[in-house]
Order: C-alpha cells, then sequence, then structure tokens
C-alpha cells in the first residue's frame, strides 16, 4: 500500500510536471512572436539609420532620413504588430479566406473572387508610376523582414496549422479593395432591392416609400429646401404589411443594427475664426465594425521634406499601406467619413449563343476559371465571366454585368501620401479628389484657419440621361455606359463656407445641382448630422480642440424623443397600459434620461418599439429580399425608412393599415408587446432591461470564434456603451467609432485621440489593450506620444 502510494505521487507530479512543462512551452512560443522593442538590426537598401521609438502605449515614432526607409520601417513594424489583419484583408479582397479558415468562408470568397482583384491588382502594379512603386518596394520589404526577423510565427497561424504567406507589392492594392467591400459592399443588395420594389409598387407608391430627402438631411453647401413630400398614395402595394418569418439571429442581436446596414462616421472643422488660436480645428471619428486589433494603427512619421526641412505626420495608418489615413502634418489636418453616393451598377443583360447585350451591342465575355483554395477540402473553381463593364453575376434567373468604380483604373493608389506634404486647403482639394480609394468624404482644415471639403475617391462620370441609376439599369438604357470617372478638379467642393464650420456624417452632403455628381448609394437619414451641425453651431463663437472633441461624445437621443412620445400617447389611451404595458409606460415615464445612458430602460424600450413597428410592416417583403441578396432589405433599399414610419403613425391612413390590426394603435401595441417579450424572455424584470445591459461591447479578436475556450483572453471587458446610431456618439456591441481625433495643424501637442484596442495584435503584449478603458470611458487621450520608453535602430 505504501509502495502504491508512493507511484502515485511520483505520476501525479510527473503529470503536474508535464502540464507545467506544456504551458511554459506554449508560453515561450507566443512569447516568441512578440515585437522587437529594443535594440539594433542591420537591413540592406536602407540609405540612413531610422530609429522606431515607443512610448508605454506602444505608440511608435519611426524617423529617418529618407521617406523610403521610414516605408520600409513602418512595414517592419506593422508585420511584426498586426501581420494577421494583415493577411485577413488581403484574403478578403481577394476572395482567398477559405484557405485559412476552411469551407465556412466559401461563400463570402465566391463572393469576393467574382471581382478577380487580385488580377486587377498585377495590372495595376505594372502601371504604377515609379515613385510610388519605389515606396511601395520598401514598405514590403519592411514588411517580409519584420514577419521574418520574429522568433515565431504568429499565433494565430499556429491555432490554425497555418503558415503566413510572404507579402507581395499586389497585396497592399488589395488592403485598399477590402475597404472598398467594407464600405460600398452594399450596393449591389441595395440596387437589387430598390429594383425588386420598383417592380411591385407603383410610381406613386414608390415615390412616398423612397424619397430623396426628408426633414433631417441637413447638407453642408447651403440649407436644403425640400419640396412638399411625396403624398401618401391612395393604396398601398399588395406586399406591404405581410407577414414574414421572424429572423431569430436578429431577436438574438436585438435592436443592434445589422452589420450590413451599419453607417457611421462623423468628421468636422471648424474654421479658424471660430478657434481660440486661429488654426482651424479638424476632427474625426470613423465608424466601423471592431475588432482586436483595431482597424488603424497608430503612427507618427518623421523626415526631412526636398528642402531639408523636418516633417512630422501623426495620426492613424491602415496596416497593409504606408502612409497615414488620417492625421495632420503639421500645416493641414485631415479626415474621412464614408459618402455613400451612388458609385455601382447592375446593368441587366440578355444573353444568346455565349454573347451578352452590351450597350455597345452584342459581346462575348471573357471566361475565366478561378480556383479557390479549401483547407481541409478539396480546391472549388469558380467560372467569372468577364465583359468591359465588369464581371456577370446571376441573380433569381436574371444576368447582370457590376459596373463598379472599383474596377476601373485610378481605383487604388498611393496618391495620398502626398497629403503628407500639402500645406493648404487650395492644394489638398484637388489632390484629394484625385486619390485612389473608395469615395469618402474628405474634410480638412488648414494652420491659417481655412477649411473644406470634397469627395475623394473616383466619381463616375454619368450621362445624365436616362433611367435613375439608383435602380438596376436595362443594357439599352443611355445611362448604362460611363463617360469615364469625373475629373478630379470637377469633384464638387466647398471652401470657408460662411458659417465657419462643416461637417458630414454619411448622410446627404449637397442640396444644390453638384448632388447629382455624387447620386444617392445609401445615405443615411441625416438625424446625426443634423445633431451634429446643431452641436457645432451651439459651441459658439470661439471654441478649442477639447470642446469639438466632445462633440464626438453626444449621446442625446434627439431623434428618438418623437418616438418616445408617440409610444407614450398609444400607452397612455384608455385600457391599453395593463399588465405589462403598465409597467413599459412607467418606465418609459421614470427611466428615461433624454440620452442614449447605460442605465435607461425607456431608451431601449423606444428604440425598440420602432424597430419593432419595422419589422411588423417589413418582415413579409424582407424575406422577399433576401432571396435575391443576404443584404438586401427595405432598411437597404432606403434608410429614410424612420420618417417613413413617422408620417404613417402620426397621419394613421386605414388603406394603409396592414392587416390583422383594427386600428394603429393596435400596431402600435402589438410593436410594444413584442418589445416588451423580448426584453424580459431571459425571466428577469423590464426594470432590469437597460440600454447598457443590451449595448455590451462584444470585441473581440476574429480568431476568438475559432477557439472559444480563448475568448476571454482575446476579447475586451464586457463594458457597457452609452451611445448608439442616429446621434454623433454611435456605439453597438461590435460597431462604432474606431477612433477618435481632434486636432488643429501646427498644435498637434494639443490633440486628442482614443481608440478601442491597443497597437498590436498580440494578447501577450502589453499593448494589446493599451488605450481602450479611456475610449470606452468616453475619454481622451493626447494625439502626440508620450516619452519613449522603448527603441529600436535599423542601420544600413
Amino acid at each position: 500500500m505504501n509502495r502504491f502510494k508512493t507511484w502515485s505521487k511520483r505520476i501525479a507530479l510527473t503529470l503536474i510536471a508535464l502540464l507545467l512543462l506544456i504551458a511554459l512551452s506554449l508560453w515561450l512560443f507566443l512569447r516568441a512572436s512578440l515585437a522587437q522593442l529594443d535594440g539594433e538590426r542591420r537591413v540592406a537598401g536602407l540609405q540612413a539609420e531610422v530609429s522606431i521609438t515607443r512610448d508605454a502605449n506602444g505608440v511608435p515614432t519611426i524617423a529617418g532620413k529618407d521617406r523610403n526607409d521610414v516605408a520600409y520601417a513602418t512595414g517592419f513594424v506593422h508585420a511584426q504588430e498586426r501581420y494577421f489583419q494583415m493577411d485577413l484583408l488581403r484574403r478578403n479582397a481577394a476572395g482567398e479566406l477559405s484557405e485559412l479558415f476552411g469551407a465556412r468562408a466559401l461563400n463570402a470568397d465566391k463572393a469576393h473572387r467574382l471581382h478577380r482583384f487580385r488580377a486587377r491588382a498585377s495590372q495595376f502594379v505594372a502601371a504604377m508610376p515609379a515613385d510610388e512603386r519605389q515606396l511601395l518596394e520598401r514598405y514590403v520589404a519592411g514588411i517580409n523582414d519584420g514577419l521574418n526577423a520574429l522568433g515565431a510565427r504568429p499565433f494565430e497561424y499556429a491555432l490554425l496549422g497555418q503558415v503566413p504567406r510572404p507579402w507581395a507589392l499586389e497585396d497592399s492594392l488589395l488592403v485598399v479593395w477590402a475597404m472598398y467591400f467594407d464600405l460600398q459592399g452594399n450596393l449591389e443588395g441595395r440596387e437589387l432591392a430598390r429594383g425588386w420594389l420598383r417592380a411591385h409598387s407603383s410610381p406613386e407608391q414608390l415615390a412616398f416609400l423612397l424619397p430623396d430627402a426628408t426633414e433631417w438631411d441637413a447638407t453642408i453647401d447651403q440649407d436644403l429646401q425640400l419640396g412638399a413630400a411625396a403624398p401618401l398614395p391612395a393604396t398601398a402595394p399588395a406586399w406591404w404589411g405581410k407577414a414574414g418569418t421572424r429572423d431569430l439571429r436578429r431577436v438574438a442581436s436585438l435592436f443592434q443594427p445589422d452589420p450590413t446596414l451599419a453607417v457611421g462616421s462623423n468628421n468636422s472643422v471648424v474654421a479658424g475664426s471660430r478657434s481660440a488660436d486661429g488654426g482651424a480645428i479638424v476632427s474625426d471619428d470613423m465608424h466601423l465594425g471592431i475588432m482586436l486589433p483595431n482597424t488603424w494603427y497608430r503612427a507618427v512619421l518623421q523626415y526631412p521634406d526636398a528642402q531639408g526641412a523636418p516633417r512630422r505626420i501623426v495620426g492613424v495608418t491602415l496596416p497593409g499601406a504606408p502612409l497615414v489615413v488620417a492625421g495632420s502634418n503639421g500645416k493641414l489636418a485631415w479626415g474621412f467619413t464614408n459618402s455613400y453616393g451612388d458609385y455601382l451598377d447592375l446593368i441587366e443583360v440578355a444573353a444568346r449563343d455565349g454573347q451578352l447585350r452590351l450597350p455597345e451591342g452584342w459581346v462575348k465575355p471573357s471566361v475565366h476559371q478561378e480556383q479557390i483554395l479549401v483547407k481541409g477540402a478539396a480546391p472549388e473553381t469558380l467560372v467569372v465571366q468577364e465583359t468591359a463593364l465588369g464581371p456577370v453575376r446571376s441573380v433569381d434567373g436574371k444576368q447582370y454585368v457590376v459596373h463598379w468604380t472599383a474596377h476601373q483604373a485610378g481605383a487604388v493608389n498611393l496618391r495620398a501620401r502626398l497629403l503628407e506634404g500639402v500645406a493648404s486647403i487650395d492644394e489638398a482639394l484637388p489632390l484629394a479628389a484625385s486619390l485612389g480609394i473608395p469615395a469618402q468624404n474628405f474634410t480638412a482644415g488648414d494652420a491659417a484657419g481655412h477649411i473644406g471639403w470634397t469627395v475623394a475617391g473616383p466619381l463616375p462620370q454619368r450621362s445624365g440621361v436616362g433611367a435613375d441609376s439608383s435602380y438596376p439599369l436595362k443594357a439599352e438604357d443611355p445611362g448604362a455606359r460611363w463617360q469615364g470617372l469625373i475629373p478630379a478638379a470637377e469633384h464638387p467642393m466647398v471652401r470657408d463656407p460662411a458659417g465657419g464650420q462643416i461637417w458630414t456624417a454619411n448622410s446627404r452632403q449637397l442640396a444644390g445641382p453638384d448632388a447629382a455628381r455624387i447620386g444617392d448609394g445609401g445615405f443615411d437619414l441625416g438625424a446625426r448630422s443634423k445633431q451634429l451641425r446643431d452641436s457645432l453651431q451651439a459651441l459658439g463663437p470661439r471654441t478649442d480642440v477639447a470642446k469639438v472633441y466632445q462633440v464626438m461624445l453626444d449621446d442625446r437621443a434627439v431623434f428618438l424623443s418623437p418616438w418616445r412620445e408617440r409610444a407614450l400617447r398609444v400607452l397612455q389611451k384608455p385600457g391599453a397600459a395593463s399588465g405589462a404595458r403598465a409597467e413599459a409606460l412607467r418606465l418609459l415615464q421614470t427611466s428615461w434620461s433624454g440620452h442614449a445612458s447605460t442605465d435607461s430602460v425607456g431608451y431601449r424600450i423606444t428604440r425598440g418599439y420602432l424597430h419593432a413597428l419595422y419589422d411588423l410592416l417589413f418582415e413579409g417583403v424582407n424575406g422577399e429580399l433576401a432571396r435575391l441578396d443576404e443584404r438586401a432589405s427595405f432598411a437597404g433599399a432606403s434608410a429614410r425608412w424612420p420618417a417613413l414610419l413617422a408620417r404613417l403613425i402620426d397621419a394613421q391612413p386605414a388603406a394603409w393599415l396592414p392587416r390583422g390590426y383594427k386600428d394603429w394603435d393596435a400596431l402600435q401595441l402589438a410593436a410594444l408587446d413584442r418589445v416588451i417579450a423580448d426584453l424580459t424572455q431571459d425571466g428577469k424584470p423590464l426594470a432590469q432591461a437597460t440600454w447598457g445591459a443590451r449595448n455590451t461591447s462584444g470585441i473581440a479578436h476574429p480568431i476568438a470564434g475559432a477557439v472559444p475556450f480563448l475568448k476571454g483572453w482575446l476579447s475586451t471587458p464586457p463594458d457597457q456603451l452609452a451611445g448608439d446610431n442616429h446621434m454623433p456618439r454611435v456605439a453597438g456591441r461590435s460597431f462604432g467609432q474606431s477612433e477618435r481625433m481632434s486636432v488643429t495643424p501646427g498644435k498637434e501637442e494639443q490633440g486628442l485621440f482614443a481608440m478601442p484596442g491597443g497597437q498590436s495584435g498580440h494578447p501577450l503584449s502589453p499593448f494589446f489593450l493599451a488605450g481602450h478603458a479611456s475610449w470606452a470611458a468616453g475619454k481622451a487621450m493626447p494625439l502626440l506620444p508620450g516619452p519613449s520608453i522603448h527603441t529600436l535602430r535599423l542601420y544600413p
């Protein structure tokens, strides 16, 4: 017995030692893939020494004597801290995710491989100007050296059983095309949805259902003089209000904007005439899906200009690209928001004998066999037909040519690097218009106090004749063929408006004739833009960086307040508020702060009431639209649907009341009953259903879904987040302000910044979540890095 006990102890100790050894080995392996922060390295191809200093948050200052050397060092740090993120971006654009994740990514790969962006990237690289190519070559060399300098492959590849593929010049262009999908990927679904609605509604009904503008729009060129709203038609379409199958996935993420419809980004600039020190104040918060690591990587780039004077650019970079995306160069500061213009046409084409009917006549498309590698399975072959206007897509028995600015020459370039040396608005606006990026609202201000706006990126030159291009076109329509792209000098521009401020928030920008050059590709309702405009005006004739920064944190429920009044009105009618409705009424009255605050139950009920009305009216038609495209829905066809519902609820026309309800009050009560049931389905009382309990951060590393036991290690804390859509402080579980920045060019030391997640994508790095707590709490950090605590030097 003693001998048995002795051996049992030895075996147990051996197993414990073995487990500790495995844990230590795993820890050492993970540590080996951390970025090098200190020391020296010899690098072939450098012109002179480059220093990479980092502060306590891991923000690097990359200083050299040559711009291409700085590009090399930028690539080095991007690869060491963000390579897996970069890999996902290039694979997403090229349709190559299945090689990493298997068949689960196959549908997404097929949808993206249709556009053959890797083949296009090779053509673009071949045509690239020599100076751009040299900069890119040095950046790519830095990426591959940075990857190879790691002591072990990035941990994600070990978990997936993969080896990272080296970076190529084409991959950096694919990173930009990934942003095309992110920012303009809704356009095909939108056009298909609008085409279905046009086919199943009368012209009068369509004008009412899909308005061009509402009272919420706040344009920057002049006040939008709205004509009379389209009259309410005497009858509703046959599909109106039909019941459908409720999407349980949507219930599970109740009141979270559908990721395919989530729109966001605010930027603004206040003129020097209104700032405390005479320089313009630029503010920018780009709203995106948020993961770990964050989309952006902070950096300061320093090098001498052509005259030898020191140049410093501070802001955010996109790993995979060698330049600052948004920031300040000391003389000019700039930021972006998605412009949501009409940049894609679906052209319905007839087919016969292997030919397609295009605007120029019958044409035989080229055919490409695209092989998609699939982890754990045989490769799949996708047959792509391509025409001069774009690839061919089949939907519901019809064939469409996808005519998209992303396919055009000039869709991707590195001209944004030239913003590093621009000193004035007059230089910046025409340059911005020539950038090869998904068309964005570019808002900027200079140190002299001048401000301006334009659309940066390609705009299609349409004939202006023929059918509305926000719907699918026929090949014979005169507008089906573009006359190239609008020249940069002819892009719409606004300079130094009388009010001393410019703002954009994804809604309609212009009221004048230049609006037609942009078109409408899914403008937001405009409530957020209007609130942003009014908040900036409320700052008065003199303001500063800190006050402008606070505008981004405005979570007042200006948009939802009238909907609360509607809910109160119907619940306060005799006999309406019985049972659970009485508690809902009480909470609407008492748990309402007028903000999207985390402790408000009234806010959550109000928002739920609006969205439940949407569901009751559009569930049926959304089921029909989803058959065409997973991104097709009524809300995708028009983000102005809340204004439509407001007209109906207030007017209560009998002809538009869906079947099954005796009056509009009954419909509203059914919506409120649905909300109450959803909010109490977990057995908890309605009083505990706060907005914060719903709007809780779910930000995680993309690999967390594949290894659930590591999710807590690869996620942010479950922060309850104030804010929502339709207000400047946009916040959702994993969508919202991917950065916040306010700065006056030349006064960067006064600049303020915050972003979710930290600099590194490695969970063992001290920089993995550095700064996240400040972002979640709405606190600002200095834009410039703090004192250096790490220094890595690169020598020729």
